[in-house]
């Protein structure tokens, strides 16, 4: 894949990562959001599923401190995200 890249000019080659259990860290990260959702019985559309999943997974970063606080308390950090 790498030489095709090349040849057709493109310079950011791909690079494979081995990580053994990759797979299992994303599955504890998404563990709290399928807790969340599972008394949801489901969206009706696919918009809002997007827009309610896209909430919730912002909120538990915001508790987790994985976005920059800038002294902000989390309510103001997902507020300043909604405007």
């Amino acid at each position: 894949m790498n030489r095709l890249l090349l040849i057709h000019g493109w310079f950011w080659l791909i690079e494979i990562l081995q990580v053994k259990y990759l797979n299992n860290i994303i599955e504890q990260d998404h563990r709290f959001i399928k807790m969340l959702t599972r008394p949801m019985k489901g969206f009706k559309s696919f918009s809002s599923a997007s827009a309610t999943l896209d909430g919730i997974e912002v909120a538990h970063l915001i508790c987790k401190g994985q976005l920059s606080t800038d002294g902000q308390s989390a309510f103001q950090q997902f507020s300043a995200l909604a405007e």
